[in-house]
């Protein structure tokens, strides 16, 4: 429920539950009222003026029934002299405001104002000389054109001093319930809505400067809770963002560093070389021949290992687009053997295709992006695959929802203790082989993972390595 039509509904429960609890207090003050002091204390005054009005009511029926010119007769004039003395009652007959008969004797201005009050009053009371009335009232219309009036008064006793305390009794109890419910609901919400809004104010506090760490409880309900749902994932998303930021901090230092360490290498053999021509250490053409190829290829290096670390960061930010086509599995690696054939030959290492899928299988795949993650493998597997009989296999499988790519060589294998760590950033399996960047595999695991793949390898010492890539079907 929200939190608006709670108050609402919490308040209107306070303020029926406080009418009705006075209401009952109120009946059991006037029956114990009544029960220490007798019934004369009011109930009686109650009930005798309930009788009396229905009894001047009934004489005003019979009064419309019979007729002004009946009232006139003076035999019925003497049994309503009877009953209203019974009543302790009056009866006065008027004639175009002339009174024409009267049971007990009223001065002249209590006469015209009863008449004028009786015309006026809706209650059926009125106050004449200091007394309360019951009165009724029934008009008639002559024959002769005259209007005749019969006016009947009742005087009622009122124990002002009852309905006073009553009346005090009724509004202090009502007053004392109210203020109690509405304290129960203040308690009920500072526990429920204002303490978990202060936690809350509490925790985005230590959010704002920073503090991460302490957990956000659940508490209170409705909107109150579910603001305090939000606001601690909101503290997860914000310690994760800052762990990544920390973390592409750490990782920006860490290419800078590997890279300029990397790079020292290749740069001082470039210069080494460029100061050996020009100090005349190269007399030969042979010789400086040699040495300018020697440069050249340092400085190729140079540039692949620059071109690695631009694509490595692009992958790493998430800023390098993909753009999939559905390709046939088959296809596309009989392309890639083809691409890297005279390559594998020249370096003699023979390279094959081994297709055991049973049918066409069609997978989703950004062409340029995938040839680099095979490129990446396959110099890797030329690097370390056997100098006799180098060979590379790559073998196509499949599972009921996926491609599986197994890129396999015939070198030595990698220790089953490093095996986890060959797609880090930089890291080499044998550092005195050193060649290229250090990020071939770290970039092919970043591609595969944006194809939303798998890769992982497989090794055993003196067997080779296989790189494993698994891919969805579609």
């Amino acid at each position: 429920m929200h939190l608006t039509k709670r108050f609402f509904t919490m308040n209107t429960l306070a303020v029926l539950l406080s009418i009705g609890l006075t209401i009952l207090a109120v009946i059991i003050f006037i029956a114990t009222y009544t029960k220490v002091l007798g019934r004369e204390a009011g109930i009686e005054q109650f009930q005798r003026a309930f009788e009396v009005r229905a009894a001047i009511s009934e004489i005003k029926r019979e009064a419309l029934t019979i007729g002004f010119e009946g009232l006139l007769d003076k035999k019925y004039q003497q049994e309503l002299v009877d009953r209203v003395n019974v009543l302790d009652a009056s009866a006065i007959l008027f004639v175009n405001r002339e009174v024409m008969f009267a049971t007990q004797h009223f001065n002249k201005i209590d006469i015209e104002k009863s008449l004028m009050l009786s015309s006026e009053s809706s209650h059926n009371e009125i106050e004449l000389d200091g007394k309360t009335y019951l009165f009724n009232r029934a008009d008639f219309k002559l024959t002769s054109g005259d209007s005749g009036i019969l006016l009947l008064l009742a005087p009622i006793k009122v124990n002002t001093k009852v309905y006073w305390m009553l009346g005090i009794f009724t509004i202090s109890f009502f007053t004392v319930v109210f203020l109690l419910m509405n304290i129960w609901i203040s308690y009920k919400f500072s526990r429920r809505i204002i303490i978990p809004i202060s936690r809350l104010k509490d925790a985005a506090v230590k959010i704002r400067e920073g503090d991460l760490s302490g957990e956000i409880s659940e508490d209170g309900e409705g909107e109150i809770r579910e603001l305090g749902i939000t606001l601690e994932l909101m503290r997860i998303k914000l310690k994760e963002s800052v762990y990544l930021q920390q973390k592409y901090d750490d990782n920006r230092k860490f290419l800078i560093s590997s890279i300029s360490h990397d790079l020292k290498t290749p740069v001082t053999s470039i210069k080494g070389y460029i100061e050996g021509i020009i100090d005349g250490v190269a007399k030969t053409p042979e010789k400086m021949e040699e040495y300018l190829e020697t440069a050249r290829s340092k400085a190729i290096m140079v540039n692949a290992m620059i071109d690695d670390l631009l694509l490595y960061s692009k992958l790493d930010l998430n800023q390098l687009p993909y753009h999939f086509e559905k390709s046939d599995l088959a296809s596309y690696f009989e392309d890639c053997v083809a691409d890297h054939k005279y390559e594998c030959e020249k370096a003699n290492v023979a390279i094959a295709l081994i297709n055991e899928l049973k049918e066409p299988v069609k997978v989703l795949i950004d062409g340029e992006r995938l040839k680099r993650v095979v490129q990446n493998i396959i110099d890797n597997a030329m690097t370390y695959a056997g100098k006799a009989n180098g060979k590379i296999d790559i073998i196509l499988r499949e599972t009921r929802t996926s491609a599986i790519i197994e890129i396999k060589d015939n070198g030595n294998g990698i220790p089953e203790d490093k095996l986890p760590f060959i797609f880090e950033r930089f890291y080499q399996v044998d550092p005195s082989r050193k060649n290229g960047s250090g990020l071939g595999l770290a970039i092919a695991k970043q591609i595969i993972e944006g194809h939303d793949g798998k890769i992982w390898a497989k090794s055993a010492v003196g067997e080779g390595t296989g790189i494993m890539i698994s891919l969805k079907k579609f």
